[in-house]
């Protein structure tokens, strides 16, 4: 009985002993193997941080060589290679991770979202956009349904991308109502020479969704313009001065254009003065200018900015007079509250000179100086355009232009 308790005693050490060699020779080959690993993933991540792409994609590539079943690695070689517009090279890397049968779903779901990135930066659209439309259900949804978004927006797919920004609104990924109207918008720009009432209607529905946004009673306003009914026009304007001031700017022109047609000056006079005084703009202050030639000034409230009319055809070499100097002195008054190379222009117009040719130069001198001022600038890009925008041409970003011109941001 004594020998088999010694045999059990034995038995049990040497299971110990074999236990312990065995776990310290993984260890070893652990230790040995995390050595190599890691230093070539740090000397791409260091190479990588020194913008040397070039030495961090071979380092990543020895990494991914010496371990191949690393995601992880994958998945940084993969976004190299498309940030160096090598696609072709991306999309093999990205195909390669979604062959392997021991990938978790969240990281496959993540090569799936990868690999449309590369199409799309590849430029193949429609794969791209199959492979974004996979992902529906998955993690990746919210993502990919912005992606997608960004694919029928840059392809002017309005009628898709409104399908996608609804989907997105009731995934909880944000308010995408002014979107909305903008696609609704930019659709009716494409049938107002075709069909006026169904653009009209598109606007309305665009009006519907964003209420205080400027741009679909701007298009209304214009297109209702254009059929005649100048009226509604008048009254659609009106409302940017009390709805959406910020864009009183962009709506100047117009209200004084349909206030000399209904002979409404007084009201569009009354609008444009209580905008200017809030917040002077030039926009607002050149189409007061405008309203302002139509009329003679009144010398006993020329303060107040009313006015009569002249209809008198001998008093028309005074009125021009008179007129002159009142727009030189609110350019005057407009330099008093903000200082604006472009005023100065205007302002240095109405001014004697007794030498014309010093006049011109110094006018030429100022209008290229003042030039690139009257531009707008997007908030996102810097792109600069004499037109407003209400999405960027350069970053295609929606309402990153400020109404306001660059002289007056």
């Amino acid at each position: 009985m004594a020998i088999d308790w010694v045999w059990l005693l034995m038995g049990a050490c040497a299971v110990f002993a074999l236990g312990w060699i065995a776990s310290r020779f993984d260890f070893l080959q652990l230790k040995l193997e995390n050595q190599r690993n890691p230093k070539a993933y740090f000397q791409g991540l260091n190479f990588l941080l020194n913008e040397q792409q070039d030495q961090a994609i071979d380092s990543f590539i020895e990494a991914v060589q010496q371990d191949p079943d690393t995601s992880e690695l994958h998945f940084a070689l993969g976004n190299l290679f498309r940030r160096r517009g090598e696609f072709e090279r991306a999309v093999r890397v990205h195909q390669h991770l979604l062959a392997r049968a021991d990938l978790s779903s969240k990281d496959r779901h993540r090569a799936m979202f990868d690999l449309a990135q590369d199409y799309l930066r590849a430029g193949i659209i429609d794969r791209a956009e199959n492979a974004l439309k996979d992902l529906e259900g998955t993690q990746m949804e919210g993502q990919a349904m912005l992606a997608l978004l960004n694919l029928y927006e840059r392809s002017r797919d309005w009628e898709q991308a409104a399908q996608i920004a609804r989907r997105l609104q009731k995934l909880g990924e944000g308010d995408f109502s002014a979107r909305l109207a903008h696609y609704l918008c930019e659709q009716a720009a494409a049938l107002e020479g075709i069909d006026p009432k169904a653009a009209q209607i598109m606007i309305e529905g665009a009006i519907e969704y964003a209420p205080n946004h400027a741009r679909a009673k701007i298009a209304l306003a214009q297109l209702l313009h254009l059929q005649g009914q100048t009226p509604k026009a008048f009254e659609i304007i009106k409302r940017i001065f009390i709805e959406s001031p910020r864009f009183a700017g962009l709506g100047a022109p117009l209200i004084a254009k349909f206030s000399i047609e209904l002979e409404k000056i007084d009201v569009a006079l009354e609008l444009l003065n209580q905008s200017y005084q809030n917040k002077p703009r030039l926009d607002v202050l050149e189409a007061i200018i405008d309203l302002n030639s139509k009329r003679s000034p009144d010398l006993n409230n020329s303060n107040q900015n009313t006015y009569s009319y002249s209809n008198s055809a001998t008093d028309s070499f005074p009125n021009a007079n008179a007129n002159a100097k009142a727009t030189q002195s609110l350019y005057s008054a407009h330099l008093q509250r903000t200082p604006s190379l472009i005023a100065v222009t205007q302002w240095l117009k109405g001014e004697t000179f007794s030498d014309d040719d010093t006049k011109k130069s110094i006018l030429q001198t100022l209008n290229k100086s003042s030039t690139p001022l009257k531009r707008y600038r997007c908030a996102a890009c810097g792109f600069e355009a004499l037109t407003h925008f209400w999405q960027c041409p350069g970053c295609q970003s929606w309402d990153s232009y400020p109404p306001e011109k660059i002289e007056e941001l």
